[in-house]
C-alpha cells in the first residue's frame, strides 16, 4: 500500500533507507534489537497482567527485581533457560520456540 502523502514511508522502507537491506551487519543488528525488545514487553505486559509485581516474579523465577527491570527494559539479553523459568515458574505457562526461514 502506497502512502497517499510522498513524504510519508512505511516502516519497512524507512528501515531499508536508514540501516540497509536484510542481511547487511546494521539491519541486522537493527532487528536483533527489536527481537530483544519484543521479549521484554511480552514479559512487562504479561507480569503486569497477572498482577505482579517485578519483585514478585524475580522471587518466582529465583531471581533479583534488578534483572526482571533489565529485561522488561531492553537492558540485559535473558538467556533462552531464563526465559523459560520465566514463563513456567514465574507466569505458570510453556514457551514454545518456532524457527521461520
Amino acid at each position: 500500500m502506497k502512502p497517499k502523502n510522498k513524504h510519508v514511508k512505511t516502516l519497512e522502507e524507512f528501515k531499508e533507507k536508514n540501516y540497509g537491506k536484510l542481511g547487511t551487519k546494521e539491519r541486522d543488528e537493527l532487528e536483533a534489537g527489536y527481537e530483544a525488545f519484543q521479549i521484554g514487553a511480552l514479559i512487562h505486559d504479561t507480569r503486569l497482567e497477572m498482577g505482579m509485581t517485578q519483585e514478585e516474579l524475580a522471587d518466582k523465577v529465583g531471581t533479583t527485581k534488578s534483572y526482571i527491570s533489565k529485561i522488561e527494559n531492553n537492558i540485559k539479553e535473558a538467556r533462552i533457560s531464563t526465559l523459560q523459568k520465566i514463563i513456567e515458574l514465574g507466569f505458570g505457562g510453556r514457551l514454545e520456540l518456532t524457527i521461520k526461514i
